[in-house]
C-alpha cells in the first residue's frame, strides 16, 4: 500500500489552518482550500504547493483529502455537491473526515465514498486552534486498520493523541459526540457560575482564581472564562457551533432512547444565546443570556 505524500486540506479556519501548517512543516506536499482568499494566501506563503477556493482542480493529484469544514452539510457539499471533489479523486485515495457529525451521517458518507472506490477514515478532532497549530490535536478515529498504517505519518504530523476507536466507521463520530456533550455542558456551567458571581458582586477575576486552583475547575472553565473577563467574544469557537454539536448529541441520544438532562439544559442555553443575536460570537458569550448582571467590557 502506497504511503501518503500529497495531502489536501479543505477548510482553513482556526483548526484547519493549524493542521495544514503542521503538514507543511512535516514535509508533506500540502494543498489548502477555503473560500477565504486571505487564508489561502497565508498558507501559500507558508509553503503550500497550491491553495485556492476549490479542491476540484487538484483532486486527482491528492493521496489524501482532510475535511475540516463546519458541519456535515458542508462535508457532503465538498464531496458530492455541484463541484464535488469525490468523483475527481483517484480510486483508492483516502478521505479523512475531521468534522463533527452524527454517526449516522458519517456512515452514509462512507457508503457513498465506498461505491466510488474511495477510502475513508472517520476522524473528528479536538484541541482548539493552539494545539492545531502545534500539531498536537487529539483525534478520535475509526476505519480499516490498514488505512491507519498508510496514514501514520499524516497523523504523526497533526496529532499528539490518535485514538483508534475501532474498525467501523461511525465509532469515531460517536466518541466525539460524547466528548462534545461534556464540552458544551462545561462551557454552560462555567457561564452560569460566573454569572452568579457577578450577581453576588464577587470580583470575577477573584472567582476565576479560586476555581482554577480548586476542585471545581475544568479545562473549559480555564480556557473560556478569560474571554468573559476580557470582554472579548471574538469567535474561537462560536455559540452556533454548540447549538449544532449539542443538537447532534441530543439527536444521537434520541435514537438510543437515552436521557440527557444536563446536555438538554445546556443546549437550551446556547439556543437562547443564538436567539438573542450572539450566535457568531465566541461560545463564552452564552453568559450573556443572564440578565441583571454587569459583565466586563472589552478593554
Amino acid at each position: 500500500m502506497s504511503m501518503i505524500s500529497r495531502v489536501g486540506v479543505v477548510g482553513l479556519g482556526s483548526m484547519g489552518m493549524g493542521t495544514a501548517m503542521s503538514l507543511v512543516r512535516a514535509g508533506f506536499d500540502t494543498y489548502g482550500f477555503d473560500l477565504n482568499a486571505e487564508a489561502c494566501a497565508r498558507l501559500a506563503e507558508a509553503g503550500a504547493v497550491a491553495s485556492g477556493p476549490s479542491a476540484l482542480p487538484y483532486a486527482g493529484q491528492l493521496d489524501a483529502l482532510l475535511l475540516l469544514v463546519v458541519n456535515g452539510a458542508q462535508v457532503e457539499s465538498v464531496l458530492f455537491g455541484e463541484n464535488g471533489v469525490a468523483e475527481a479523486m483517484r480510486p483508492g485515495s483516502l478521505v479523512v473526515v475531521c468534522s463533527t457529525m452524527a454517526a449516522t451521517q458519517t456512515k452514509a458518507i462512507h457508503q457513498r465514498l465506498t461505491e466510488m472506490g474511495l477510502e475513508m477514515i472517520d476522524a473528528p478532532i479536538s484541541g482548539g486552534a493552539v494545539k492545531a497549530a502545534e500539531g498536537r490535536l487529539s483525534v478520535m478515529a475509526s476505519g480499516k486498520p490498514a488505512l491507519f498504517e498508510q496514514a501514520k505519518a499524516l497523523f504523526d504530523a497533526i496529532a499528539e493523541k490518535l485514538y483508534v476507536i475501532g474498525p467501523d466507521i461511525g465509532q469515531g463520530s460517536t466518541v466525539k459526540t460524547i466528548h462534545q456533550l461534556l464540552a458544551g455542558v462545561h462551557i454552560a456551567a462555567a457561564a452560569e457560575a460566573m454569572a452568579m458571581a457577578a450577581k453576588a458582586d464577587i470580583p470575577l477575576e477573584l472567582m476565576f482564581d479560586v476555581v482554577t486552583h480548586s476542585a471545581g475547575n475544568s479545562w473549559m472553565f480555564e480556557n473560556r472564562v478569560p474571554h468573559i473577563l476580557e470582554g472579548d467574544y471574538s469567535p474561537r469557537s462560536s455559540v452556533d457551533i454548540f447549538v449544532k454539536d449539542l443538537g447532534i448529541v441530543l439527536d444521537s441520544a434520541h435514537q438510543m432512547k437515552f436521557p440527557l438532562p444536563l446536555a438538554s439544559a445546556a443546549h437550551q442555553m446556547f439556543l437562547a444565546a443564538s436567539n438573542e443575536g450572539f450566535g457568531r460570537e465566541d461560545d463564552a458569550a452564552v453568559v450573556k443570556i443572564f440578565k441583571g448582571i454587569q459583565l466586563p467590557e472589552e478593554k
